[in-house]
């Protein structure tokens, strides 16, 4: 048998984790445009009553979830191969978790419902409880679609239910004009992705606990830094509204998620997909940080520029998608969005710790920063504000890229000039980019446009004019460096296999 070289291998490693990347970040845009869709037509049928008491139930059910995350699917991928005992023990402590919370979120349902002071919360809760429990008896087969980079069989299971929930969802609405219908919506959803996992899937779990102390092992650690990272990630917000009241709560949420949009729709989806290239490459005997080294690369052209982009055009962004109510979100964008442009470090080395079952080292780094963040919110919000909050944030971000690379670095081997050289030509590009929109006042600067057509036509042009300057000066840089090796020529050989292959899609 022929066995491949690293370097071919590695190169499918990165287009298979780029398709990945890709039908994740469809599912994702899917998710959020049919959630649109759904929201549009039920507003219309519903009140504001209904969606606010749905809100309460989902958010009290999510929180309360949230602090039981196991990871027991990143438990089962870090297996070398597939193995029924490892499957089948994830199995039972899913269902054991998921019975376990619903019955915890339905013993709280009275509790909320006084605290809250309406009653009808009780069945609500009481109701998402059962839906926590439907949901622990997904098939734990589908885990493999991760391990074989099947991410398109990953967007079915997860589109399809939602696009039939919805239909039933409207239907229940128009029937009976009540919240009830979003709350069948919720169960149809969970009852269809569990039926899909079955028939997507042919692997037939069985109950089974012989596998559970190697899977908790890891899972526990999971566990912990969910905790830790949900103490780290509201903890501004918690702090700002103790401090300066619920207004200014509001207009950090809103700058913190427009200024975190390349975090969270391209650095989240290629997490998904890193985590089953790293553990191929880990399986593989590959090197590990090559691959860490092309991953940052490719991300860093399109999450730098576009971390740049936002906080150099957040004052028309802003007014135009909110209104000029909201210009105080402005200097937060701004600061996030430098602060951001270097996340993906830290995101990957993440990754690639948890893969790698370094999760000590992955709690400490995120309690370091959950502590520091702390520290720094609580000196500076009483201080400068909502503009202190920002600042403490980027603050933490920037020592949590700075650990994150030192102890990859330090366990994985790629040498620091070898990020260097993978990211210098892209923080110049993004930088020259900046210096044009801001010279030629199109970046970083209060906008003197009024109508939404003017806002529209502003935000256009320092959308268009960074994209040029950038992708010319890029282009620039890597041919005066001698077209080296790297993520643009990573990224132009993954587009001329999108370009081989659409003509015959086409066909099909």
């Amino acid at each position: 048998m022929t066995v491949a070289s690293p370097l071919v291998s590695q190169s499918s490693i990165l287009a298979k984790t780029a398709k990945g990347t890709g039908w994740t970040m469809g599912w994702r845009m899917a998710t959020r445009l049919l959630g649109l869709v759904n929201t549009l037509i039920l507003v219309r049928l519903l009140t504001p009553a209904d969606f606010g008491l749905v809100a309460l139930g989902t958010t009290f059910a999510n929180a309360l979830d949230a602090f039981a995350m196991l990871g027991l699917e990143d438990a089962l991928l870090r297996e070398k191969a597939f193995s029924r005992e490892a499957y089948d023990s994830g199995f039972t402590l899913a269902i054991i978790r998921a019975i376990a919370m619903g019955l915890v979120i339905g013993a709280l349902a009275e509790p909320a419902g006084w605290f809250f002071h309406d009653d009808r919360l009780v069945w609500i809760i009481r109701t998402l409880a059962v839906a926590t429990v439907i949901d622990g008896f997904r098939n734990v087969g589908v885990v493999e679609f991760r391990r074989t980079f099947q991410f398109d069989k990953e967007f079915m299971l997860w589109v399809v239910p939602r696009i039939v929930s919805i239909g039933l969802a409207i239907g229940c609405a128009f029937i009976f004009r009540s919240y009830w219908a979003l709350m069948v919506g919720i169960l149809t959803q969970r009852v269809l992705r569990v039926v899909f996992s079955y028939w997507m899937h042919p692997y037939r779990p069985r109950l089974s606990l012989s596998a559970w102390r190697r899977l908790t092992s890891y899972s526990v650690w999971n566990w912990a830094m969910s905790i830790v990272g949900q103490i780290r990630d509201q903890s501004a917000s918690i702090l700002i509204g103790r401090l300066l009241g619920p207004t200014q709560v509001g207009i950090f949420s809103v700058a913190l998620e427009i200024a975190t949009l390349p975090s969270t729709e391209l650095i989240g989806p290629m997490g998904r997909a890193a985590f089953s290239g790293f553990n191929a490459a880990r399986h593989a005997g590959l090197s590990t940080g090559e691959i860490y080294l092309r991953m940052i690369g490719v991300l860093g052209i399109l999450a730098i520029p576009a971390s740049l982009g936002l906080s150099l055009l957040a004052d028309p962004l802003v007014k135009l998608a909110f209104g000029p109510s909201w210009s105080s979100a402005v200097p937060v964008m701004q600061v996030v969005g430098i602060a951001c442009c270097l996340s993906l470090l830290s995101g990957t080395s993440d990754i690639l710790f948890r893969v790698h079952g370094l999760m000590r080292l992955s709690f400490r780094l995120v309690s370091a920063n959950a502590l520091f963040r702390l520290v720094l919110l609580l000196a500076m919000i009483p201080w400068l504000g909502v503009i202190g909050a920002a600042l403490a944030m980027a603050a933490a971000t920037v020592l949590e890229v700075v650990l994150s690379v030192i102890f990859t670095v330090r366990h994985f081997g790629p040498p620091l000039q070898d990020l260097v050289d993978r990211l210098w030509r892209v923080v110049l590009a993004s930088a020259t980019m900046a210096l044009a929109l801001a010279s030629t006042g199109l970046g970083w600067r209060v906008t003197q446009a009024v109508t939404k057509a003017a806002l529209a036509l502003e935000l256009c042009a320092g959308v268009a004019g960074g994209v040029v300057v950038y992708a010319v000066t890029l282009l620039l840089l890597w041919f005066v460096a001698g077209r080296p090796a790297g993520a643009e020529s990573d990224i132009l050989t993954l587009l001329r296999r999108l370009r081989i292959r659409l003509p015959s899609l086409r066909r099909a």
